[in-house]
């Protein structure tokens, strides 16, 4: 696909909402790149890293491997992706602990309106798909349960936890950032990327792309073979987890981390008026429209983009 500036500058601004999605435990880049119109491109592209490469670079030189791998896209979108969590993290961070019945109000109109998008995507939606949905549901919602496990800011682990977070993060629907949040090591990696960590950055980076690039053939040869029931199973994720992003929960069990700050290990979703405080429930409730429809404008805008590139 032939691109300008432009549609080079609005792909790393899809980079940044993704990075921006992907640093909230409970959301996921990955929804946002398939409601923005790239999903299916990125795991074409990333499925193109194979071993054949060594010897195209050999024979043909760094041109036509740069264009094998679609490079200039990847550039823009992992640009966008690494300026939004090197900038927002801290934000995220304060807004999380500071605000975060806006926060997931936010987010939570979001992702409801992300499950809406996807589902009309489905173009064949009989009895094998509604199966498939209820298992992503069922799967998915089995994850927001599990329990946080205790710190461990090992290379090893980090590394482990680096394979496994990317997987979920280019799934629409399961968070990655939750992911790190269930295997105890959120807090580290969001500290090491404040800290310039440069070591510890690494080491969960590299995690990462072992991960991606073994990933992204799997979810290539779904998305081929059986489009409507991977669109069905992706539904039945985001619709599974969303119980994770309820603005409105009480605290069933915690424990104190490193730092002396209390940690919650198991939540309980209420309805506002249940809620210990403040539930803010006029701003929460703007905050939950606004973030549902941004998804349509997202949209809108990426259909004008298209329907533009195409012209």
């Amino acid at each position: 696909m032939k691109r300008n500036f432009l549609d080079y500058l609005w792909l790393f601004f899809k980079g940044i909402a993704m990075g921006a999605a992907d640093i909230v435990p409970g959301v996921s880049g990955g929804t946002i790149a398939f409601i923005s119109g790239i999903y299916e491109e990125l795991i074409s592209t990333l499925s193109q890293f194979k071993i054949s490469l060594i010897s195209e670079f050999k024979n043909k030189g760094v041109k036509a491997v740069w264009s094998t791998v679609n490079g200039n896209f990847l550039l823009a979108i992992f640009l966008g992706i690494a300026s939004s969590i090197l900038l927002l993290s801290e934000l995220v961070t304060w807004l999380l602990d500071e605000e975060p019945i806006l926060i997931w109000a936010f987010f939570f109109g979001l992702v409801l309106a992300s499950i809406l998008y996807v589902f009309k995507k489905i173009e064949r939606l009989n009895a094998v798909a509604l199966i498939v949905l209820l298992l992503g549901v069922f799967i998915a919602y089995q994850i927001t349960k599990l329990e946080i496990l205790n710190n461990s800011e090992s290379y090893p682990y980090l590394f482990l936890s680096g394979a496994i977070a990317i997987c979920a993060m280019i799934l629409p629907g399961i968070s990655g950032a939750f992911i790190l949040v269930v295997m105890g090591v959120y807090s580290s990696v969001l500290q090491a990327i404040n800290d310039k960590d440069f070591l510890k950055i690494a080491t969960f980076g590299f995690g990462a792309l072992v991960g991606i690039l073994s990933f992204s053939r799997i979810l290539k040869w779904f998305f081929t073979k059986y489009k409507d029931l991977t669109l069905a199973l992706l539904t039945g994720f985001m619709a599974g987890a969303i119980v994770k992003i309820w603005p409105w929960k009480k605290v069933l069990t915690e424990r104190i981390n490193s730092k002396g700050i209390p940690v919650p290990l198991r939540e309980e979703c209420v309805v506002p008026y249940e809620y210990e405080g403040d539930p803010q429930l006029f701003a929460a409730l703007t905050l939950m429209l606004i973030g549902f429809l941004l998804i349509f404008i997202f949209d809108f805008i990426s259909a004008k983009t298209k329907s533009l590139e195409s012209s």
